[in-house]
Parts: structure tokens; C-alpha cells; sequence
């Protein structure tokens, strides 16, 4: 009886052993399982933390470039590169009717908003021609120099010829704008002088500055306003009369020419002499009168 008491005891120490081990692995399984449970959203949190970090950092490297493109675009302003082209026109037509010619060329120049600078005519027994000048705002040059050019029935030359002289007025604006800076700080310095030697001095440079000044706004002032208005030279002529010339002659033409030409030189020697007939005169009245005294002379000797 004792021996199976103790080995019913034994059973249950075993039981009750095998029980709190089953319930300890059981509990931890459990503990493992809600570790799992709760480290795969901590885990799933920390790729999408990285993914995140991924795309911060990739908008990171993308904002700053695009943001540097929009604030280069936004703060650097737009130059002013306006060309400054200085055109110039050198025509020769023939033209049908002369009067008719003029009347169109004037025409367009008044239409355009131009003017004429200079105007010379000539009439010869061959033709009647006109060298003029005109100045004419530069985007109509071309539409004056076409419309001109269709008039003609014939173009003995046509030369054009642009200059662009943008670099030009962009230094001398650059040069104008520092030395005006200059003056200012001369200016300033004139404020502070304290003795009436620092006063000259200062002046003088002032005086020589604003005389560069001077010059540059002429120069710029210049430029501008040839570029602003093109010039045309233009030259047009009617054949009166075509027989007038003749580039090969008969010998027989050239001889009676030379022969009128000859008398036309006599006569014109002829009219010289007697235009001066005062002086015939006066050295016929003087010749009389040294030869009357010398004839005296001669008697009393």
C-alpha cells in the first residue's frame, strides 16, 4: 500500500511536472507568436519608414534643382537685346517717266513717317537725273528700298549694307552707368572736403568725368538714332535724249565735232578778249603818254 501511495505520488509530481511545462511552453509559444504578431507591423512601419525616407529623399535631390531653375528663371531678368542695326541704301535706277518717279518716291518717304536730308537735280541734253538722301524709320527700309526698286526699269546699282552696332550701345550704356557711379562718389568726397586745395582737386576730376560723360551720351545718342533711321542714297535718271551720246563715233562726225568745237573755242577766246577792253584802254592810253614823253626828252636833248 505505502509503495503504491508513493508510486501514485510520483505520478502525480510527474503529472503536475509535465503540466506547468506544457503550460510554460504554451505561454511561450503564445509570447512568441504575439512577438511575431507585433514585430510585423513594427517591421511593415519600418520598410514603409524607409520607403518613405526613399521618396523624402528623392523629392529632396528633385525640389531643389527645379526650385533653383524657377528662382534663376523668376530672379534673373530678361536681357534687352533689341538690335541695333544701322542700314544703308545705295541705288542707281533708270526710270520711265521722271516726274511721275518723283512724285512716288516723295510719296512713300511722307507715307513711312521718313524725310529728305539732301537733294541735288541736273539736266543734260542726254538725261535729267536726281541724287537724293532720305532717311526712313528702319522697320520700313525694306518695304522703300522694294517699292522704289519695282518703279525702275532698270537698276544700274543696288548695294545694301547693315551694321549692327548692338555691342556698341551696350558698352557705352555699361561705361556711361560707371562713371556716373564715379562721379557720385567724387560728389561725395566734394561734401567732405575740408580745405579749399582738396575742393579743386576734387572738382577738376569731376569736370573730367562729366565730360567723358558728355561724350559717351553723344556717342550713344548718335548710334541710337542711326540706328532708328536707315539712310538711302538713291540716284535716278530719265534718258531725254539717246541719239545725245554716241560711244563710237564716225570718223567724219569726229572731224565737223572737232571743227565746231574749234570754232566754239576761237569765239569764246574772241569774247575773253574784248570782255577785258578796259585794260586796253587804259594800257593804250598809257603807252601814249610815256612814248609822248619820252619824245619830249629826246627834243630837248
Amino acid at each position: 500500500m505505502n509503495s503504491i501511495k508513493m508510486a501514485a505520488l510520483a505520478a502525480g509530481i510527474v503529472l503536475s511536472l509535465t503540466a506547468c511545462e506544457n503550460g510554460i511552453n504554451a505561454s511561450s509559444k503564445e509570447l512568441v507568436v504575439n512577438d511575431i504578431i507585433v514585430a510585423e507591423p513594427m517591421t511593415d512601419r519600418k520598410i514603409d519608414n524607409e520607403e518613405d525616407g526613399k521618396m523624402d529623399f528623392k523629392v529632396s535631390q528633385t525640389d531643389p534643382t527645379q526650385k533653383a531653375q524657377s528662382a534663376l528663371t523668376e530672379s534673373t531678368p530678361i536681357q534687352d537685346w533689341d538690335k541695333n542695326i544701322i542700314k544703308t541704301a545705295n541705288l542707281t535706277f533708270e526710270i520711265k517717266d521722271f516726274k511721275a518717279y518723283g512724285e512716288l518716291l516723295h510719296n512713300s518717304v511722307r507715307k513711312v513717317g521718313g524725310y529728305i536730308a539732301e537733294e541735288q537735280q541736273k539736266e543734260t541734253e542726254y538725261s535729267i537725273e536726281n541724287n537724293i538722301t532720305i532717311k526712313v524709320p528702319v522697320n520700313q527700309f525694306d518695304i522703300v528700298v522694294n517699292t522704289l526698286s519695282s518703279a525702275a526699269i532698270k537698276a544700274m546699282e543696288k548695294n545694301i549694307r547693315a551694321e549692327d552696332v548692338t555691342g556698341q550701345v551696350v558698352d557705352i550704356r555699361s561705361r556711361l552707368e560707371a562713371k556716373k557711379q564715379v562721379r557720385a562718389r567724387y560728389i561725395e568726397l566734394l561734401k567732405q572736403a575740408k580745405n579749399m586745395e582738396d575742393v579743386l582737386n576734387v572738382q577738376s576730376e569731376i569736370n573730367g568725368i562729366q565730360e567723358e560723360i558728355e561724350a559717351a551720351s553723344g556717342r550713344l545718342e548718335y548710334l541710337k538714332q542711326s540706328a532708328s533711321f536707315s539712310t538711302i542714297h538713291i540716284n535716278y535718271h530719265q534718258v531725254l535724249n539717246p541719239q545725245a551720246i554716241d560711244k563710237d563715233p564716225a570718223y567724219n562726225t569726229r572731224i565737223w565735232s572737232s571743227f565746231k568745237n574749234g570754232w566754239i573755242w576761237i569765239g569764246e577766246v574772241i569774247i575773253g578778249l574784248v570782255l577785258i577792253w578796259p585794260l586796253w584802254l587804259f594800257g593804250f592810253i598809257g603807252w601814249f603818254l610815256i612814248r609822248k614823253t619820252f619824245s619830249k626828252k629826246l627834243k630837248q636833248a
